[in-house]
This record gives C-alpha cells, structure tokens and sequence, in this order.
C-alpha cells in the first residue's frame, strides 16, 4: 500500500510532501517529494503521527483492564489512536493480582496489549486516590517475585512508594528482573525520591497528582523527580488534573523528551458521566472528571491520547514533534520497542492521521485501517 499526500511528524520535524509505503505489518518505505508510483490513497496533506503509546491506562469504553472484557477497553482506545498501551491495574490483596497479571500475560502473547503496569499495591494509603487503602502494604519481595512469576515475563512497570518499608530493595529487584520501577502515589520527602532513583527508579507517575506539591523548605517528589535527567515523567493532561501552566513547566523544566503524556484512564472512558468502579472503590463521573465518591478525590480520568495530544499543541505549548515524543517516543523506548514510536522503516505500521483541529480521523494498525470511525 502507497500512501501519498502525507504531512508526516517525526520526534524531531516535520515533512510537507511525504509518502510511505506499507507491506504487511511494517513500513518498508518512507520518502519526500512525488510518490514513486500509482497511491492507493492520497491523504491530500494531512498530517500523520505515530500510533499512540500509553504507559498507563486502567480501561475504557465501559470495561476496565482488571476486567475478563479488557478487549472492549483495547479497542475502545484503539479507536483514538492508541495502538500500543499497558494495561494498568490498581491495588488489590495477592490473589487477585496474581490472576489478573496472569490473565494479562495470555492478552499480552496475543498482542492486544504491550504488557501489565501495577500501580500498587507498594503505595502511601494517605495518597491512595481511587485504590483502596485496606489493601496497601510495605513492599515484599517473595511477593514481588510471584507477581514477576505469574506474568511470564510480560510485567512492564510498578509503581510504588519509595518511602514504605522495603521500598529501595524492591526497586533494586524489579529492575534486576526487567520491570520499570516508577515513583507515585507517595509522601516521599526529596531525599527519599533521590534514594528512590539511586536504586533504579526511572518514571514518575502522574507527576503532580498524588504527591506533595513542591515547598521551599519541604521540595519533596516532584522537584527530585523534576531535576534528574534519567526519570521521564507522565503528565495527565486532559485540563482537570493538572492546570496548563504545569503542563508546559514540567515540559520546560524536565525537557520534551522526558514528558510521557497518559490517559490513567478508566472504564468510564468514554461512556458519558454516571456511576462507576476503580477496582473496589465506588466512583462518580461527572462532567468528564471521575472522583472517588466517598472522598471526593480524583479517580482516573476519562481521558484519550488523541485528545492529550491535541491539548499539549494547543494549550501546553508543545511543538508538534515534541507531542510526538511525548505521546509515542519516549514512551515506546522506555517498553524496549524500537518498532514504535516513529513511522520509519522497519516500524510497525502504526499510524494516527488527524484532521486541520488535531482531532483523530483514521488509524492504521497493524497495517491495517481500523474499521469503526472514531466517535467524534
């Protein structure tokens, strides 16, 4: 398939007159200039992205990934132009995380999803958001390694609080074992994230939410998490949970290639407001914010990443190379997949094309045309 009339985003620039050519599930072609033959479709100077790659995502579309309908959640986000995405599950008692990452490990091998990321259980109950705090706990590492164990292998980040008994050795054995170790849903002081770090840390969970906020004798999380070049942080930028100036600070301060924008969305994505479950925790959705019905705090988001793009060019002063970045890139680099995050040769076709409002209008999957249109 020769696809013509491209207005295509890198990471780095972006090319007026492209074309590429698709075979299978790769790209075997990419050029500038008059496309080398008959095009199967011109695109009449759209522009075109990367699929999307979320890091952090709990469901969509009215299922949640913790669910036995973590495939409605997959397409549902799919739809946006989310092609690669972790499948996130919240905090729950061993058992029942054992057979959710052992039921996300089959759906990994079968490439719905690019791997599970445990927020939790490792996390201050005092920052708990929508998990339940009977069942937050100090880090074990027998447990750990029977989490690893029953994902096969398919286990790709958790994020945990550094300051909880055990915390720097876990981090240590999560990242000897492949596991991306992530700092979030804390009361760290600055020292403790430092140590955090130290050990092998290298995400910042929705840096921001869920932590202190920055105080000038207190700096805590977010400026050790800020000032160290080996952490990318993840930003929910969907106008609720942070406010655009944050956004665009984080953005100069930590540098475009550090930003991961998520969704931390839930199953209430995209269903419309009403009443809803993170795990064992009763929330309320409305007007588009999920909030935990007994607290009032927030819960998730009902956020896509099509629309978090569109909000770091339009309102986060991102270039659109750098929402590149930060909605593929880094990410796919931090999940070890070189095949993602570009449209290059080599790549796995993954392609987001958007309308003249930054909105999604078609992707491509696989190689693939997804079938039903993105609901506006």
């Amino acid at each position: 398939m020769l696809l013509g009339g491209i207005r295509l985003a890198t990471p780095d620039d972006v090319v007026d007159d492209a074309w590429l050519t698709v075979d299978g599930d790769r790209v075997t072609r990419v050029g500038r200039g008059r496309a080398p033959g008959r095009v199967d479709l011109d695109l009449d100077g759209a522009l075109v992205v990367p699929g999307f790659v979320d890091l952090h995502c709990h469901g969509g579309g009215g299922a949640s990934y913790g669910s036995d309908d973590a495939g409605r959640a997959a397409a549902f986000h799919l739809w946006h132009g989310t092609t690669t995405t972790l499948a996130s599950l919240v905090s729950g008692p061993p058992d029942v995380l054992e057979e959710q990452v052992s039921r996300l490990a089959a759906l990994t091998r079968d490439g719905l999803v690019a791997g599970t990321h445990l927020e939790g259980p490792f996390l201050a109950r005092t920052r708990c958001g929508a998990h339940d705090p009977t069942v937050l706990r100090d880090p074990s590492l027998a447990e750990i390694d029977r989490l690893t164990a029953a994902a096969g292998g398919t286990l790709r980040m958790m994020t945990l609080a550094p300051e909880r008994a055990g915390a720097l050795d876990a981090i240590a054995r999560l990242t000897t074992a492949g596991v991306v170790a992530a700092i979030g849903h804390t009361e760290a002081t600055y020292e403790q994230t430092r140590a955090a770090i130290a050990a092998g840390a290298r995400v910042a969970t929705h840096i921001g939410n869920a932590m202190p906020p920055v105080h000038h004798r207190m700096p805590g999380p977010v400026l050790a998490l800020l000032e160290d070049d080996r952490v990318a942080c993840e930003l929910i930028n969907d106008g609720i949970h942070l406010h655009p100036a944050f956004v665009t600070d984080v953005r100069r301060r930590a540098g475009a290639e550090r930003v991961v924008l998520i969704t931390d969305a839930i199953a209430a994505a995209g269903t419309g407001d009403g009443e809803f479950r993170v795990g064992a925790v009763a929330v309320r959705v409305s007007g588009g914010a999920a909030r935990v019905e007994a607290t009032g705090v927030l819960a998730g988001s009902t956020l896509t990443l099509g629309e978090a793009f569109r909000r770091a060019v339009t309102e986060g002063g991102f270039s659109i190379p750098e929402a590149v970045r930060a909605t593929s890139t880094t990410a796919a680099r931090l999940l070890g997949r070189p095949d993602r995050g570009y449209v290059r040769v080599g790549a796995q076709a993954d392609l987001v094309v958007l309308d003249t409002e930054l909105r999604v209008d078609a992707v491509l999957h696989r190689g693939v045309w997804v079938e039903r249109p993105c609901p506006a």
